[in-house]
Parts: C-alpha cells; sequence; structure tokens
C-alpha cells in the first residue's frame, strides 16, 4: 500500500512539471516526414518495409470491414513503422479506417477489451500525425469504456458488456489509455485519477502472480491460476507500467516492469531456446493469439528504450533473426517464429511487422 501512495503523490507532483507538447492540443497540423537518411538501406529497415508491404498488400482492406481489435493492432504495428523509418505512406489507412467507423460509433461494441484497443490505436495515430479528430476519438471511447467500471470484485473494468468476469488486459489497456490520454490534455486530473484508481485495483487483484507473471483473469473474484499466461498479458502490463513511471516520476512502476519482462525472457514455456512463444500449438492458436507475441515485443522496446539494458537487447535481436530464417515464405510470416512457417494471417503478419520494427535503428527514425 505505501508504494500506491507514492504513486499517487508522485502523480501530484508531476502535475506540477506536466507541460503538453508543442502545438498539441490546441491546433490540427500534419507532421511531416523527415529527409532519407542513409538508414534507409539498414536491413533492419529493409526486412521491417517488406513485413509491412505485405501486411498492407493482404489485408489492409480488412481494417474499413471491422471494428475488432486485430484490426487496431495492424493498424498500430504498421503506425509503428512509420514512427520508426519516418514514412508516410500507409496514413490513408487512418484516415479511411476513421470514416468508415467514426460516425456510427462502431468503435464501441461489445467488448470493453476491443475499445481499449482503438483508444489507443487513435492516441498512436494522433502522435503520429497531430490530426485532432483522433484525439477526440480516442478521449470518446476511453469515456465510453468507464462505464464498465463496475464494485464487483471492487473495481476494474469488465471485459465484456452485461457480464461480470473482468480480465488482466481490459484493465491493462485503461491504464495504458488514462496514463496517455493524461499526457495529451493540458492540465488534467481526471485521466490521471482513472490511472492511479486502476493500478491500485490492479496490483491488489492478484492477477499478477508472485512468479511476476500475468494470467488471465479473475474467478469468483480470485486470480484463476490455471488460466492460460498468455504473451500480450505480460506485453501490455510492461507498457502501461512504463507510462505510469514517466507520469507519476516513480520507478517502482519500472521494476515491476523490468520483472514480468525478466520472467517471460527466463520462461521455458513462454521463451524456450529463448524465441517468445505461446502456450498453443500454431494451427490451434485461433485467430488472436498470433497477435500477443508481437505485442509483447512491442512494450520490451518501449522498456529497453526506457532503461537501457542488453538482455532485453539481444532478445529482440534473437527473436527477428529466428523468425526471418525460420518462419518466413516470401513476405508472409507465420504463428510461431522459431520455425516451421504455418498459419499465416493478418494477426501473425501484424505481429512480425512489430518485432522487426524493434530492429530499425535511431537513425532511421
Amino acid at each position: 500500500m505505501a508504494v500506491l501512495v507514492a504513486i499517487a503523490s508522485g502523480y501530484h507532483s508531476a502535475m506540477a512539471r506536466h507541460r503538453p507538447p508543442s502545438g498539441r492540443g490546441t491546433q490540427l497540423r500534419t507532421l511531416t516526414a523527415p529527409p532519407p537518411t542513409a538508414a534507409a538501406t539498414d536491413p533492419a529497415v529493409a526486412r521491417a518495409a517488406i513485413a509491412a508491404a505485405g501486411l498492407q498488400r493482404r489485408y489492409a482492406g480488412a481494417y474499413t470491414q471491422t471494428h475488432l481489435w486485430q484490426a487496431a493492432n495492424a493498424l498500430m504495428a504498421t503506425m509503428a513503422y512509420m514512427r520508426a523509418t519516418g514514412s508516410r505512406g500507409y496514413l490513408p489507412d487512418l484516415s479511411a479506417t476513421y470514416q468508415a467507423h467514426h460516425t456510427t460509433d462502431h468503435f464501441l461494441g461489445r467488448y470493453y477489451d476491443d475499445e481499449g484497443w482503438w483508444v489507443l490505436t487513435w492516441v498512436r495515430a494522433y502522435q503520429l500525425t497531430g490530426h485532432l479528430a483522433y484525439l477526440r476519438q480516442a478521449r470518446s471511447i476511453f469515456w465510453a469504456m468507464t462505464r464498465g467500471w463496475t464494485g464487483t470484485c471492487g473495481g476494474g473494468v469488465l471485459w465484456r458488456k452485461q457480464r461480470t468476469y473482468k480480465d488482466a488486459i481490459t484493465n491493462e489497456l485503461f491504464l495504458q489509455d488514462a496514463v496517455l490520454l493524461h499526457e495529451l490534455t493540458p492540465g488534467d486530473t481526471r485521466y490521471a485519477r482513472w490511472a492511479v484508481r486502476e493500478w491500485h485495483w490492479f496490483s491488489a487483484s492478484g492477477m499478477l502472480t508472485g512468479s511476476h507473471l500475468v494470467v488471465d483473469g479473475l474467478a469468483g473474484c480470485q486470480p484463476d491460476l490455471a488460466s492460460p499466461v498468455w504473451t500480450y498479458n505480460q506485453g501490455m502490463l510492461i507498457g502501461a507500467l512504463v507510462s505510469l513511471a514517466a507520469m507519476t516520476g516513480h520507478a517502482s512502476p519500472l521494476t515491476t516492469a523490468g520483472q514480468v519482462a525478466g520472467a517471460v525472457i527466463g520462461s521455458p514455456a513462454l521463451s524456450p531456446g529463448g524465441i517468445l512463444r505461446e502456450p498453443c500449438r500454431p494451427r490451434s492458436c485461433g485467430r488472436d493469439e498470433p497477435l500477443f507475441k508481437g505485442i509483447f515485443v512491442a512494450s520490451l522496446k518501449l522498456l529497453y528504450d526506457r532503461v537501457g539494458g542488453a538482455p532485453y537487447q539481444s532478445y529482440l535481436r534473437r527473436n527477428a533473426a529466428a523468425m526471418w530464417a525460420a518462419d518466413r515464405r516470401g513476405s508472409a510470416f507465420g504463428v510461431r517464429w522459431a520455425g516451421p512457417f504455418r498459419a499465416p494471417g493478418m494477426a501473425a503478419q501484424a505481429s512480425a511487422l512489430d518485432l522487426l520494427t524493434t530492429q530499425i535503428p535511431a537513425s532511421g527514425r
């Protein structure tokens, strides 16, 4: 509890230091791409470009056809690639998706976690383009998402509307979204209060276990220790804690994020031979699970960018090399990075793009 109090007090002191990004929140603007650099010929950039082109060529049309979370993550993987390389070639995908679903509130659905992914997508879109319409969309979805916070199990956001189940990913997303919207809202206190409230509840829920791994959800308001340990639950918590540390000015969230990262990297089940995998067989992983690994490595890169660490860097490099060598057919990537190549699809392709983007050197940005 002392740690939670410290985080809350850190937020109040951080508020005095908070300054909005220059020009944001006050005007509509479009960022221009940086001039080409020598990094454009870097092999890591070329490999990520192949994955990005494959994702767009095969699946970009699906973004306007569905509001589900797979489309949100494919867009985020594409935006991460554009941020890393300076390319703006895929911006039309953002505009087309926004126009397809915005006017009829199609970003809202039966699942609060889907809504959490779309909040994050439009925050990232605003950070990339500066278009206020995307930030307004993110805020609108977030406030709709707050209606899922109930007193069941002492708090937390529901996974699905009209149900009582509460899980890790929905609440990790809610935490991440609240912190990012706080950062983009000058003088904010409301988003920050939601972030502190969420972390207070989540850290006491038991879903983050003593082994520093996150289980999938609650059963009867107790952590369901028999539920699968999916990699995206670990990744989303890492990313949210990196953001929370920046908001509060406290190091304790980074310590917890490092413990989770270390538990995944050292897990014989999640990282056999040092290569990330899900606890499911490639052909039975479904349409969701192939996205999970990309979410984890993108968040691990956020932690690495914040604190450094050769183990994180070498882990990401080893996974990227293994996937390129063993889990690729042309510009298509499969579900198991250690190989053999199997079950390609939009989720696996987006996940691969996330991993390859982590290898782009800073000079390519």
